[in-house]
């Protein structure tokens, strides 16, 4: 480098300069300040330095602007860059696990708790990955106005009379929903942050997993969300920290029967077997699922009680199930426990067949915002609680973790086979049943089953329910059934006279057996139409296509409206005994009730069935009193028999219905209301016909609706 150009007054600059170029020799281009081309004189070089010593001052400067440019175009930017984070947060979040939170309402009294949205909203708020879905035996818009997208109802379940859902159609629904974590708990709960931090850290085990964790009872909680739904705050305004919920809840006391359950991989049943057909709420089924899942060891199960914090309203479930009729809260309720329990004992866990009375989970606890498995007891840490033995280095951590969790662990009892369990009581008679039941109108819908047509009972129930009949009741002819329609939440009675030697499959039309159930049905439809309500009787074998209630209710009082079981579609459809007892709709007036006495008594003295009763009572012996091609009157009653449309109502042999290949389609191209199952003999038969033609809407190996 050549500085001799510079003037010797200039030594000091020279040396700065000097300094400046050995620092980085790539500044070449600051040559020309040294290099000079005018001729050599002192008043040119101190008039250089000036230059140069304001050159280098002006770069100086221009780089603490640029520098300061620099930083306040980044606060300029700070928005979008913001928002590139919030999209990189969202980005992350998104590749989190998607949690759907299952739970259900019976919808009666829900829309008033005002403590409702309160849990909803701490279940939302926790993740934009949480959804949540309410099954509920009706629609409503009441929550999905206020929660939006991410709070679905479904009503397609199945439910007992009362509203109760059942546990097994829950399960059995949720598969239909895409998620990566189920969740099932009561709807009472109210869940906090570290619940998503517990299912994240679950969600990275390498096999299939059952999380339990119980919640605690807290009568008084005195924190309410703000307007943003993302914090509790006091009655003050004050913000309340996580911390002092944690708190709280420690010194709460734990309920068993408030649990969570989350496991992954829906496709993958908690249970080997077939669920029992539990009510949802009511006990027992909790148990009854982990003691499953433990033994049939699909799913590693373990305890996050010490993990997750909840807690429930106390009391909440006293606010719930309120109806407005003469039957007790106890009364209506307490029935679907003892049931529950029965079903536990019947279908006991196989894990507990030695008579083990509880068991001890894996536990999965948190310290120092770490999480640890925690399996088999260590006397030397405490007696009372198990070791660790997975990500802990040191026995003085496990052991300060489980010092903080001794109250927080789930108590785990057994559920127990026991093949000497009572039947069951149900807590109604015909007389409360029917205003539990009926309709606006005082209808009711009444079937007649025995054990032998269980099946086709269920069918028949369930769609009625798919087409929100609800209004409906069970006759049951023996025990075998009564036992049966109870546990399938069904509003059931039992006969006290019905014949009690009722064959299984030899029980068809013309039978002796069928001529003796027949009569079961006339003397129970008069009894309810003394109690002053209308019947629509409808054998199990009648499939239904839409509901024929508001038409048969059209023809004005002192008529009874009965299916013709003329099959010829060239002759009247009240030709002699052509009358079908099996589907009939009767008003509870003074004309129908004389006129069904009259049927009643002709039937007792009859070899016969009552089918015969009915149309030689009300038509004459052979059609003595017909009016037209579809009428009689009965002369000293007055009462209007009307034989129905055989396009609308037709029975099994009109139209050779059965045989085609789409009979739901050809039916509803006639606009059928209901097609009768007869004119076939034969249970089986019947059976093989209507699932073979695609109208059966029962699972019996799941015990459900399809």
């Amino acid at each position: 480098m050549h500085l001799k150009n510079v003037g010797e007054e200039d030594e000091n600059f020279n040396k700065i300069l000097k300094q400046f170029l050995e620092n980085d020799e790539k500044r070449s281009h600051v040559f020309f300040l040294c290099h000079s081309p005018f001729p050599s004189s002192r008043r040119l070089s101190a008039a250089s330095a000036s230059g140069l010593r304001a050159g280098l001052l002006s770069v100086w400067l221009s780089g603490f602007l640029l520098i300061a440019l620099s930083f306040y175009g980044t606060q300029l930017l700070s928005p979008s860059l913001n928002d590139q984070f919030r999209y990189a947060s969202l980005s992350r979040d998104s590749i989190a696990p998607r949690i759907t939170i299952f739970t259900a309402l019976d919808g009666s009294s829900f829309e008033e708790d005002s403590r409702a949205l309160l849990r909803i909203r701490s279940w939302l708020a926790l993740s934009s990955q949480v959804t949540v879905v309410l099954f509920t035996p009706r629609n409503s818009s009441f929550f999905t106005d206020r929660f939006g997208s991410r709070l679905l109802l479904d009503s397609t379940i199945d439910f007992t009379f009362l509203g109760t859902l059942f546990l097994h159609s829950m399960l059995a629904r949720s598969e239909a929903y895409t998620s990566d974590i189920a969740v099932l708990m009561d709807p009472e709960t109210v869940l906090l942050p570290d619940f998503v931090s517990a299912l994240n850290h679950a969600h990275e085990l390498d096999r299939d997993w059952l999380l339990v964790s119980s919640s605690v009872d807290t009568p008084h909680f005195p924190f309410h969300w703000d307007d943003t739904g993302r914090f509790w705050r006091q009655d003050s305004g004050k913000r309340v920290r996580f911390g002092e919920l944690q708190k709280m809840l420690w010194q709460s006391k734990s309920s068993e029967g408030k649990m969570i359950m989350a496991w992954n991989n829906l496709d993958v049943p908690l249970h080997c077997g077939v669920l029992p057909p539990f009510l949802y709420q009511r006990g027992t089924h909790n148990q009854w699922i982990i003691n499953e899942a433990i033994s049939c060891k699909k799913r590693f199960v373990f305890d996050a009680t010490s993990t997750i914090s909840s807690f429930y309203l106390g009391n909440a479930e006293n606010k719930h199930h309120h109806r407005s009729d003469n039957v007790s809260e106890g009364k209506t309720r307490n029935w679907e426990y003892i049931g529950n329990s029965h079903l536990g004992k019947l279908y006991g866990s196989l894990f507990f067949s030695d008579n083990k009375s509880s068991t001890t989970l894996p536990k999965l606890l948190k310290c120092n915002k770490r999480y640890i498995f925690v399996t088999a007891s260590d006397r030397s840490i405490d007696p009372s609680v198990p070791k660790g033995n997975v990500g802990f280095r040191t026995r003085e951590r496990i052991s300060a973790c489980i010092s903080r969790t001794k109250s927080r662990s789930l108590k785990l009892d057994s559920v127990q086979r026991d093949q000497a369990v009572q039947e069951l009581k149900f807590p109604y008679d015909l007389e409360s049943l029917l205003p539990l039941v009926a309709d606006k109108n005082r209808t009711v819908v009444l079937s007649i089953a025995g054990f032998s047509y269980k099946d086709m009972l269920m069918s028949w129930v369930c769609r009625l329910r798919r087409l929100a009949v609800t209004n409906f009741l069970v006759c049951a002819l023996d025990d075998e059934t009564y036992q049966f329609s109870i546990l399938q939440g069904l509003p059931v009675f039992i006969d006290p006279y019905a014949p009690k030697n009722i064959s299984f499959n030899d029980c068809h039309f013309g039978s002796k057996c069928f001529q003796r159930v027949t009569k079961v049905k006339s003397r129970t439809v008069l009894k309810i139409l003394k109690l002053g309500y209308n019947v629509l009787l409808s054998d199990v074998d009648v499939y239904w296509f839409k509901n024929p209630l508001p038409l048969l209710q059209s023809f004005g009082p002192s008529v009874l409206a009965a299916q013709s079981d003329e099959y010829n579609a060239t002759v009247p459809l009240n030709r002699p005994r052509r009358l079908n007892s099996g589907f009939y709709f009767a008003r509870s007036d003074e004309q129908t009730i004389a006129a069904m006495e009259k049927v009643v008594k002709h039937a007792a003295t009859s070899g016969l069935s009552e089918q015969p009763s009915f149309y030689d009572t009300l038509c004459g012996e052979g059609g003595v009193h017909r009016l037209g091609d579809d009428r009689c009157v009965e002369p000293e009653t007055n009462l209007t028999v009307r034989f129905l449309d055989r396009d609308l109502f037709p029975n099994g042999a009109y139209g050779d219905l059965w045989l085609k290949e789409d009979v739901r389609a050809e039916c509803e191209k006639k606009h059928c209301y209901v097609l009768h199952n007869n004119w076939i003999s034969g249970r089986l038969k019947k059976l093989e016909r209507q699932m073979m033609k695609g109208l059966w809407e029962y699972d019996a190996s799941m015990r459900m609706c399809v």
